[in-house]
């Protein structure tokens, strides 16, 4: 199996992705909703949970992990990979960060994100790393991930709230923007509305299921011990919020949900 892992539903936009790129592999799929959001926790607390899903997930017979919930990318990923050295590890900031670099014209690069994801500054480390003269716009949005939840993924409400959010990044000419939650995918046409066609949104979850797939390429002795098959898994560990709603956007359909906390 493919094991994903988020705080909460936003992770199903990753799927979403596994589903159109990888979809003939089996998918276990966990939402933290007990301890969401992840965006406002401390780096401890992302680094502690994380560690303990990648372990459950494991148990469940995954063979690769990926991390879709970007807070965790921001303060866990490189701790995971230390810790599960045999296993692939995923996360949406490496693996999208090559799209950003081939994607801007004029190097003025802005990321939208939760406030825990904004706070690490994890995106424009790396980004840095690979090309110091980057200029990089950032701002966190906090309310997009509970207008999400609410189902107010367009119309008067969704468009007011971006063109809020989003008018200091507007002002600086960006050329890329990047969409670092996995929330925001589902905005990603009102976001595009406010920003203009002139300005490419990466959304890192496709980035990345676009890697993963190149990596199992490469990788056959671990591509064939994933599961095969439509008999996907998704775990939550509360009742998440607005689920059916969610689902529907991101698959045209309800998709059974397990309730179960083993933390």
């Amino acid at each position: 199996m493919i094991g994903i892992f988020d705080s909460g539903v936003g992770g199903l936009t990753v799927v979403k992705e596994i589903f159109k790129y990888l979809p003939k592999y089996q998918v276990v799929y966990f939402g933290d909703t007990a301890r969401l959001p992840y965006g406002t926790k401390g780096a401890d607390f992302v680094k502690k949970y994380s560690a303990k899903i990648t372990e459950w997930l494991l148990a469940k017979n995954a063979k690769v992990i990926v991390i879709a919930c970007h807070t965790s990318s921001a303060w866990a990923a490189n701790f995971l990979k230390s810790k599960y050295k045999n296993a692939p590890i995923f996360d949406m900031i490496s693996c999208a960060s090559g799209e950003v670099l081939r994607s801007t014209k004029n190097k003025k690069i802005g990321i939208i994100g939760t406030p825990g994801t904004i706070k690490s500054a994890a995106w424009e480390k790396n980004l840095k790393k690979l090309d110091p003269s980057l200029k990089i716009y950032v701002q966190a949005c906090p309310l997009f991930v509970p207008m999400v939840e609410m189902g107010f993924t367009k119309g008067q409400v969704a468009e007011e709230v971006a063109k809020e959010y989003l008018k200091k990044i507007k002002a600086q000419n960006i050329d890329v923007l990047i969409l670092a939650c996995t929330h925001y995918p589902l905005l990603e046409n009102v976001i595009k509305k406010v920003m203009g066609p002139k300005v490419k949104i990466v959304n890192p979850a496709k980035s990345a299921t676009i890697e993963i797939k190149n990596f199992l390429i490469k990788s056959p002795n671990i591509e064939k011990n994933i599961k095969k098959g439509k008999t996907h898994q998704f775990f939550f560990s509360d009742e998440p919020y607005n689920l059916e709603k969610i689902s529907q956007i991101c698959f045209g359909r309800k998709i059974k949900a397990k309730i179960n906390d083993p933390f």
